[in-house]
This record gives structure tokens, sequence and C-alpha cells, in this order.
């Protein structure tokens, strides 16, 4: 009877889990704690590293430019490492959550299927073969990621598409893509470095030009990815029934598929190969705030944008003056995670 009522208690308190998830006022809430989180991650980033600046002097020189080197610092140096980590840590999370909705599967990621790997594999030829056309590396990297995306669809191709048939062939895709990165790599030993950092995913050196780049891809997935959310919302209750509310379901799927590609080709253009985000952040919303995408995408753009920032201010303070790549933070932080989603 103790476990009886026990049962009974733990399914009241799940209930009451889900009914709190699905009010209005707490998700505007999360939604308002985590752009609370992106604007302390922002600053926190800002005052430390090996000029520790204070808060309000942070504030200072961003209305007054006197010239010190603690503005330098800030204007030149960490305000656009900052807003850049953001970008991609949004673009990678909308990604995600767009790629799990998209394959009915919570560990669907751009790295994980293949489509960072055809975006890194063809952005790593710009760096080793054209090192001196380095402007076309966010143009190959989408091209390198749809075309992984169309490899994937046609493998998995077969009546229809399923969810598991396209996660399989995610998998083989990105093996293969990852053998043609190393073996490019050892072809060319001698260019070697750079491309390291790219496939470990740094923003160290970054600067405005490559905020400027990422921009309008991130304005523009963004406001695709909001207006898409009701289609996303009717396609994860299933092919039937999406299609017997008169959902185009493969034409969804396409179009997802190619704005997550879209929005995972400009993070790879910009820092190299990040992993996890796309994994980590989507599931983690949905966890708080349930499967709704009219609030799921912004909520996961924005703990997208705090995670890597908050990842690339611990990877570069942490063992400093040496600083390691944030793709190795997020792979530390991912793996675990991953397992445990396995394991569920």
């Amino acid at each position: 009877m103790a476990r009886s009522m026990n049962k009974t208690g733990d399914q009241n308190v799940e209930g009451s889990q889900v009914a709190l998830r699905d009010r209005l006022a707490y998700r505007l809430i999360v939604i308002g704690l985590l752009f609370l989180a992106v604007v302390g991650a922002f600053f926190y980033g800002n005052a430390v590293g090996t000029i520790k600046i204070p808060f309000n002097r942070i504030l200072e020189v961003l209305f007054f430019d006197d010239g010190s080197m603690e503005r330098l610092t800030i204007w030149n140096i960490r305000f656009p490492r900052m807003i850049l980590g953001g970008l991609v840590g949004m673009n990678l999370a909308i990604a995600g959550a767009l790629l799990q909705g998209v394959m009915s599967n919570p560990l669907a990621d751009p790295s994980i299927i293949g489509i960072s790997s055809g975006a890194g594999l063809f952005g790593i030829f710009i760096l080793v073969i054209m090192p001196q056309h380095m402007a076309l590396v966010p143009i190959f990297a989408f091209v390198g990621a749809m075309s992984a995306a169309i490899i994937i669809y046609i493998l998995a191709w077969k009546g229809g598409i399923q969810p598991t048939r396209i996660i399989l062939a995610g998998v083989a895709v990105s093996a293969l893509f990852s053998a043609g990165i190393s073996g490019m790599l050892v072809f060319y030993s001698d260019r070697v470095h750079g491309a390291l950092t790219f496939m470990n995913g740094s923003l160290s050196a970054r600067s405005w030009g490559e905020v400027f780049t990422i921009l309008p891809y991130s304005v523009i997935g963004l406001l695709l990815s909001l207006m898409s959310s009701t289609h996303m919302n009717i396609l994860i209750l299933g092919d039937d029934v999406a299609r017997g509310l008169g959902l185009e379901v493969e034409k969804t799927r396409m179009f997802c598929t190619a704005l997550a590609a879209l929005l995972a080709a400009s993070a790879v253009s910009v820092v190299g190969l990040l992993g996890f985000v796309g994994l980590i952040v989507p599931h983690s919303i949905r966890l708080l705030i349930g499967n709704d995408y009219r609030f799921m995408i912004p909520a996961s753009a924005l703990l997208g944008a705090a995670l890597v920032m908050l990842s690339d201010t611990f990877a570069r303070t942490v063992f400093s003056p040496t600083e390691i790549p944030v793709g190795i933070v997020m792979a530390v932080l991912g793996a675990p995670f991953f397992l445990y989603l396995l394991r569920r």
C-alpha cells in the first residue's frame, strides 16, 4: 500500500511539473531569467582575464572613449569575442532544436549527424588549399553543410523519411567527412596548425570581422526559425497527424533541415567545429518549458548564447596565460550529457 501511495505521489509531482511547464507566465519568467543569464555572461566575460576590469569601468568605456588600455581591450578584443560567442551559441542551439524536432530524436545535433562535419570539410578545404581566399569560408561551409544534409536524405529515403534512418545515415556521413578532413591534414601537414584550431572550435583572435560575417545569418535564421515554430509544433505530433492537419511533412522537414544547416554552417565558418551545443541546450530547455517551439526557439537561443560565452570565458582564464579552445570545454560538458541521454 505504501508503495502504491509513493507511486501515486510521484505521478502527482510529475503531473504538477508538466502543468507548470505549460503555463505562459512560467515560460516567460524562464525566458526572462535566461536573458539575464546572457547579460551576466557577457559582462562577466568582459570583466575577467589578464587585465581585470571592474563592472562600472566596463559601463564607462561603453559610452566614453578615453583612449585607455581598458577601452582598447574591451572594444577590440573582448566585446567582439563575447558577441561572436553569443551568436555562435545561439545558431548552434537553434539548429539542434530544429533537428531534434525534424528527426523526432533528442540525440540529434549538427555535429553528431554530419552537418557540422560537412561544413568543416569544405571550410578546411579553403584553409589548407586556398588560404588566400578566406572570405569564401562561410560560403563553402554552407555548401558543405547542405551537401551533407542532401546526402543524408538520399541515404535515408526509402518510400519516405524515417527519423531513425536519418540518424543512422547522419552518423555514417559524419564519419565519412571526418575521414576526409583527416586525409586532407595528412597531405597538407605543413598547414595543420590553423586547421587544428578550426577542428577544435576556438574564439581566440576573433574580431569584429567575424561578428559581421555571422550576424546576418543569425538574424535571418532566428526570424525564420520563429516563423517555423508553428509548423514544428505540428510536425512533432507525428507524420500521420501532421498530414491530417494539412502540413506538407516532407517540405517542412527539408526546409527546417536546410535552415539548421545554414545556422550550423555560419557558426562553423567563424569558429570551427564546436560540438554538443545543439545537443545540450534544446534538451535542457525541453525539460524546463516543454516542447512548444514558440518558446523553445527563443529560450534555446538565449541558453546557447550564455553557455558558449561562459565556456569561452572559462577556456581562456582557467589556465591563464595558456588558452584552450572552447570546443574542448564543450566536449567535456557534452560527452557526459550525451551518455546521460543515451542511458535514458
